[in-house]
């Protein structure tokens, strides 16, 4: 059994976007926006690189991902951290993403994160 329950997958379902922290080797951190930020089954979740060069970057350097979603009006939301698994230029998972953001001009990269802690609040 993994770490993302029901309360959390509705959670990350009804807050978008996600604001994704990464760090780089020497501990700079990083923030970015993602609208596409989804959970893919009970250990992972995973969102797409449309224009975001310094989060991969960060990633190859440090697999350590923090996200979190908030609504503001309920002050209600989520949070995870975990660790980047794999960053896929190809593939069924990066083809989906791709074609669901054709008219972005699609997707350089999909990222899988393997929850390892997360909470509802």
């Amino acid at each position: 059994m993994g770490n993302i329950d029901t309360k959390l997958k509705e959670a990350i379902a009804n807050i978008s976007p996600a604001f994704v922290a990464t760090s780089d080797k020497k501990g700079l951190p990083n923030v970015s926006a993602k609208g596409s930020f989804r959970v893919l089954d009970d250990e992972y979740v995973v969102f797409a690189d449309v224009r975001s060069p310094q989060t991969i970057t960060n990633l190859e350097e440090n697999p350590l991902v923090s996200a979190i979603g908030l609504n503001a009006a309920t002050r209600k939301g989520w949070r995870i951290w975990g660790k980047a698994t794999e960053i896929l230029t190809t593939g069924d998972l990066f083809d989906r993403f791709n074609h669901e953001y054709q008219s972005k001009g699609g997707v350089k990269h999909v990222v899988k994160v393997k929850v390892e802690k997360a909470f509802v609040f």
